[in-house]
């Protein structure tokens, strides 16, 4: 069975091309609405409950680190893996908040794939 990805990407085209890149890599993809607030971000994921998050830092309705704080704090998706992106480095922020994994933008596609895989626990070697 397919991973499913819930992906928050506010860039549209990199929306799309990551939704197509990550289905024909085997993964089922879930959008989010950018222009929804933070409370039903975490109501979609919740209903969604996807295996991994791949989650944008700078979102306009939402900031992924007060997204981030939200889901830790939730009782049913503190679990839940969240792989981080954005243009500026923030690993170390990202990691000590509680993300699992951290990207910088641009990435290669076989990157942000080993990534996702790596924290789902599924990459092969």
């Amino acid at each position: 069975m397919a991973a499913k990805i819930f992906l928050i990407e506010d860039d549209l085209t990199m929306q799309a091309l990551l939704q197509t890149y990550l289905q024909f890599e085997g993964f089922e993809v879930m959008l989010q609405n950018k222009e929804e607030k933070l409370d039903e971000v975490v109501a979609n994921i919740r209903r969604e409950m996807p295996d991994i998050v791949l989650l944008d830092v700078y979102l306009p309705q939402v900031n992924g680190f007060d997204l981030l704080a939200a889901m830790r704090g939730d009782s049913e998706l503190k679990e839940l893996r969240v792989v981080m992106t954005s243009g500026m480095d923030f690993n170390e922020r990202c990691l000590r908040e509680g993300a699992n994994a951290f990207i910088l933008k641009p990435y290669m596609p076989d990157d942000l794939v080993k990534t996702i895989r790596r924290t789902l626990g599924t990459e092969s070697d």
